[in-house]
């Protein structure tokens, strides 16, 4: 067996190539960014030591046996509840707030250690399996089977979304919903049921949009006045960052800086608009200011590319096994990362709210990174397990 034939069959080369582009991106992004003096250096090399590890994990983790990942589902999330449980008790020595949220471990040597990024994986994972077995014991679906499994995923990821949305981390309680929401729309659950699923955050939003519009004093006085003070504030400084100049600075630098970009950009290092967190959340405006509307228009084509082929890997195992374990994996995953990038992108542009989502990939940041690259590395092992690649090496033979 020739090993280098070993290892991409085992992984996706196109999407190892995606990946060395967008970790490529985030240095030179990141090594400009902290240019800006906000903080001390080193980001470069941590956010190379992170991308070496996960790669090394993410390639790891290709090559398991699915059914290997969900037997130890139910251990996964147990161990990731822990984390959480722990940080709530842990003291500010080893668990210091940031920015108003209790989110991170702060540990020697490993740096920051955000559970609730690992707390996404097992979610997917174990959703996943929820949906899996569910439509394994119940072959044909009802409205009775259909609530049964919701409530079935209601009470596995009830308890993780209150203690991250109790951090406070709303940014991180809208991922768990994303995952939530996109697996239960691809389980087999019946239209009608789907329908109404829809229909409620739909009716939501449209709420807020007459309210916002037409009636803007009651929005101000009787909704914007139940949410918590931070929320309030970026709710406020994305409605009229010039207006609110302390909760809306930084969408109106992002604006600044992607506006000031223009066609081509300033050229690299050439960036001299002031934004907080450019490294982290606001990453992407420092692209735009440097390159522009083509070097922004880059990154959304990778990302729409890594997309494409996770999606591809997805079809390809609905097609190849009436198990469903795997392609929610890639459903819960595709979703996680389509809702990152359009949320970060969307924030930056002032399109959306300011909640504090990376950028998948791009953004500095351990945690993020780490769990990316895991998600990553089992959409690689759905790959594997769906095409006959972990059967044809155990044996052998030929690669399917």
């Amino acid at each position: 067996m020739n090993p280098k034939k070993d290892f991409f069959k085992s992984y996706d080369f196109i999407m190892l190539i995606l990946i060395f582009c967008l970790m490529f991106t985030s240095i030179v992004a990141i090594y400009s960014a902290s240019k800006s003096g906000q903080y001390q250096g080193g980001f470069v090399e941590r956010q190379s030591v992170f991308y070496l590890i996960g790669l090394t994990i993410s390639i790891l983790i290709a090559k398991i046996d699915l059914n290997r990942i969900k037997k130890i589902n139910w251990i996964i999330y147990g161990i990731c509840i822990l984390l959480l449980i722990v940080l709530i008790f842990a003291p500010k020595s080893i668990a210091r707030p940031v920015n108003g949220a209790k989110a991170w471990f702060q540990l020697p040597i490993i740096g920051s250690l955000q559970p609730s990024e690992f707390m996404k994986i097992s979610l997917i994972i174990s959703i996943s399996a929820l949906v899996d077995k569910h439509n394994k014991v119940f072959k044909i679906n009802n409205i009775k089977t259909d609530l049964i499994l919701l409530c079935k995923i209601l009470l596995v990821s009830l308890p993780p979304s209150l203690i991250v949305l109790k951090q406070p981390d709303t940014g991180m309680t809208m991922i768990f919903l994303v995952i939530i929401f996109s697996i239960v729309m691809c389980s087999k659950i019946k239209t009608s049921i789907l329908l109404f699923l829809i229909s409620i955050p739909s009716l939501m939003i449209i709420a807020f949009l007459v309210l916002l519009t037409k009636f803007p004093n009651y929005f101000e006085e009787r909704i914007l006045s139940l949410l918590l003070p931070h929320q309030r504030s970026r709710i406020e400084g994305w409605l009229d960052p010039f207006a609110h100049s302390d909760a809306g600075f930084q969408t109106k630098q992002g604006l600044l800086a992607i506006g000031t970009g223009q066609f081509s950009g300033k050229g690299y290092l050439n960036g001299i608009v002031y934004i907080p967190e450019e490294h982290t959340d606001f990453i992407f405006a420092n692209i735009g200011e440097e390159f522009g509307f083509i070097g922004g228009a880059v990154i959304i084509a990778l990302f729409f590319l890594l997309l494409s082929r996770l999606i591809n890997i997805a079809l390809d195992a609905l097609k190849n096994t009436n198990n469903l374990f795997g392609p929610m994996i890639c459903v819960g995953t595709i979703s996680v990362l389509t809702f990152q990038i359009f949320q970060n992108i969307g924030m930056t542009i002032g399109l959306l709210p300011v909640t504090g989502i990376t950028l998948p990939f791009i953004s500095y940041g351990g945690s993020s990174l780490l769990s990316n690259m895991v998600l990553i590395g089992l959409t690689q092992s759905v790959r594997n397990s769906y095409n006959g690649y972990i059967f044809h090496s155990l044996s052998g033979g030929k690669y399917g």
